[in-house]
């Protein structure tokens, strides 16, 4: 016996012999080296700048910390990193002995004929009773076991960085929804000052028209115009109120009333816009970080599958008490012990195993393919944002010149229709064009802040200060910035 286990804890601490398989290798990916924008400012990345500094604006900042202690998403982001961090330990589990104990008690009946001569008849049924422990074990020789640990804890990394992506698209989400609410509530300002213009213009005319100066078409068409603009308001209402609504839903909370802050036109934005390098995108996009760790996890899925059309070995081993008298249950000869090794090869499956590996060899494949995607899609966002800040910063200079024109050509209109030189429908031209042109403008100021957070998101920027309530640490933690000044 004692031989046998000296035999037993050498195999133990032998190696775990060879992990079958290809090791992984960061695929050469070919990155730019500088963006298609020439006008984009080179130095440190905007991303850099913490959300909070990017958006100053008090009410939308404690809108943002909201979202992220109390959005759905991002909870079962969180809830995912749990179940792949269960999902690691109950793989990586299988590389150590299982260590069982049992007991119990049972009745056994003999067949007459197999009693030895002499043995009473009454010996045919009797109670027995055992209580041991029982051990197995699967040695990883060709890293089967190890091969899917670290499939597993590379997908662990993926689910921790798409829960960092959550929070990524989260940040921008409220605050592109809140730009967009502010938006709708300078429209609907515009709409219902136009709708109190086209009253006192309605009663000019009235006035005119009662006193015979003007004709009943000019009444009518002061009317309609009165009517359109009235729609107008109603339309920017229901906008306002279904953009609260869908950012109560980012945050988490019944629909109801959102705060407001500062207007969009008066937050500010950076005089310069630095994008950083395009390889800074590998390490700073949560998504493509989540990409990699998912080839990673395929990749390592090709060894698992390998490992298999190789030997196993299993090692069993038994040690306990057994007795058919409960008080004799720990005496020495009711000693029981058993050791055991199961050898097994596969020798004919019809190919089975074989396609296995295949299948995992495609697999790796196409999540190579997806990777490579996730970066050309990350740098035609970066470029679409940078293209979209710049020319939506030139839109905006064009509306506000358009405005003040408009608003010059309604004032020499309003003087030719009031002198009777111009007709009424010359005003309300100038009516509905100024109308458009403030309208428009307040969509290009719009669009350019849009634009800016477009680009920090295609950019990677937007990190909480600290992880969410009740999530535990990362198994590879990153610095986490500043945390922002209290208010």
């Amino acid at each position: 016996m004692q031989r046998s286990l000296s035999i037993t804890c050498l195999v133990l601490l032998l190696p775990s012999g060879c992990t079958v398989g290809p090791d992984y290798a960061p695929p050469a990916v070919g990155m730019p080296e500088g963006w298609r924008d020439l006008d984009a400012v080179a130095g440190e990345s905007l991303a850099n700048v913490p959300w909070w500094q990017l958006y100053p604006d008090p009410v939308l900042q404690e809108l943002v910390k909201e979202a992220i202690a109390q959005n759905r998403d991002l909870r079962i982001a969180i809830e995912r990193i749990e179940e792949a961090r269960a999902r690691y330990g109950f793989a990586r589990a299988d590389l150590w002995p299982k260590i069982d104990v049992t007991a119990g008690a049972g009745v056994q009946r003999t067949s007459a004929e197999s009693l030895p001569s002499g043995v009473p008849a009454n010996d045919l049924q009797r109670t027995v009773y055992g209580v041991g422990a029982s051990m197995s074990w699967e040695i990883d020789l060709f890293g089967r076991i190890r091969r899917a640990s670290e499939a597993e804890q590379a997908l662990l990394f993926a689910t921790q960085h798409a829960r960092a992506a959550v929070v990524l698209a989260l940040v921008a989400d409220v605050a592109r929804a809140y730009v967009e609410l502010r938006d709708f509530d300078r429209r609907l300002e515009i709409a219902n000052a136009t709708l109190q213009s086209r009253r006192e213009y309605l009663d000019l005319v009235r006035i005119r028209y009662e006193g015979g100066l003007t004709s009943e078409l000019d009444l009518r068409q002061a009317e309609a115009e009165l009517h359109r603009t009235s729609s107008q308001v109603h339309e920017f209402d229901r906008l306002t109120q279904q953009k609260e609504n869908e950012i109560n839903l980012l945050l988490g909370r019944n629909p109801t009333q959102i705060p407001r802050g500062s207007a969009v036109a008066a937050m500010p934005l950076p005089p310069q816009v630095p994008a950083g390098l395009p390889a800074e995108l590998l390490q700073r996009r949560p998504d493509l970080a989540a990409a990699e760790q998912d080839l990673v996890a395929a990749n390592a899925r090709i060894g698992e599958a390998k490992a298999l059309l190789y030997p196993s070995i299993s090692l069993t081993g038994f040690f306990g008490f057994e007795s058919v008298q409960l008080n004799d249950l720990a005496a020495a000869p009711a000693r029981a012990w058993s050791l055991g090794a199961n050898l097994l090869q596969p020798i004919f499956n019809a190919g089975q195993l074989r396609s296995r590996v295949e299948v995992t060899e495609s697999q790796q494949r196409q999540m190579l393919s997806a990777y490579e995607l996730a970066i050309l899609r990350a740098l035609r966002e970066v470029e679409d944002a940078l293209v979209g800040y710049r020319k939506s910063g030139d839109l905006r200079g064009s509306e506000q010149l358009r405005v003040e024109a408009q608003r010059k050509a309604l004032a020499l209109a309003e003087v030719r229709y009031r002198g009777d030189v111009a007709p009424y429908l010359d005003v309300l031209d100038a009516q509905r064009a100024l109308l458009e042109a403030e309208l428009d403008e307040a969509a290009a100021i719009r669009d350019q802040y849009v634009s800016l957070i477009d680009l920090y998101r295609a950019l990677g920027g937007g990190w909480p200060a600290e992880p969410e309530a009740g999530e535990k640490p990362a198994e590879k933690p990153a610095e986490k910035p500043d945390a922002p000044p209290d208010k």
